[in-house]
């Protein structure tokens, strides 16, 4: 089991579903609560080429069947500017049926800088490091940067997007919900990348509670 899941797809499922009387929740609509506008939401990973372009372009495609598109950018901690993503990871994102086919030929890497935190309403990381990152780097934005993984599970259901953003953020940043960094592994790493990466983002879908 990659280390980085954490909890099975079934008790992320299970987590939404016996909160809120949601059966399955990874194959269901996406909803939100109370919407009054695009939040707007930075991914964030380390190199700006897999993890975070990955999740931006699943949070982009499964907004609009939300019937309230989301606003995402992408940003890398310790990018390289301009770099292009891999193959590896493009052929992992045309390996979900689920997505539309995504058009990042023209995605180029981009380091994250003060003019990102100050206009995202969530920063959202692939790991616990990178919420380390931004809390040394930006410290008036920490209470607006979590783990993908950490909201997820901590988020606490049917609050307002910025209470629940508040809470996970006021906790620690744990690694045990760290998605793991495909980068060195082959095409069968990056697949299961995307995979975590897509049913994480529809349970980050369903529990996320707009104003």
């Amino acid at each position: 089991m990659n280390p980085g899941i954490g909890y099975s797809r079934a008790a992320l499922s299970d987590r939404v579903a016996g909160a809120r009387g949601i059966e399955g929740v990874l194959t269901a609509p996406v909803g939100f609560v109370g919407v009054d506008r695009d939040l707007r939401i930075v991914t964030l990973c380390a190199g700006n080429v897999a993890r975070s372009v990955m999740l931006a372009t699943m949070l982009e495609s499964l907004g609009p069947e939300s019937g309230h598109p989301l606003e995402v950018r992408s940003a890398g901690t310790h990018a390289v500017e301009g770099s292009s993503i891999s193959a590896r990871t493009r052929d992992a994102l045309r390996s979900i049926d689920e997505l539309a086919p995504p058009a990042l030929n023209g995605h180029r890497s981009h380091q994250l800088e003060l003019a990102d935190v100050e206009w995202a309403d969530l920063v959202l990381s692939a790991e616990a490091d990178q919420v380390h990152f931004v809390r040394r780097a930006y410290p008036a934005f920490a209470l607006s940067c979590c783990s993908l993984g950490q909201f997820v599970r901590q988020a606490p259901l049917d609050e307002p997007w910025s209470i629940q953003v508040a809470v996970v953020s006021a906790n620690d940043p744990d690694p045990a919900f760290d998605v793991a960094d495909p980068a060195g592994g082959d095409q069968s790493v990056y697949d299961a990348c995307a995979r975590h990466l897509f049913e994480l983002a529809q349970v980050f879908l369903t529990v996320l509670s707009l104003d």
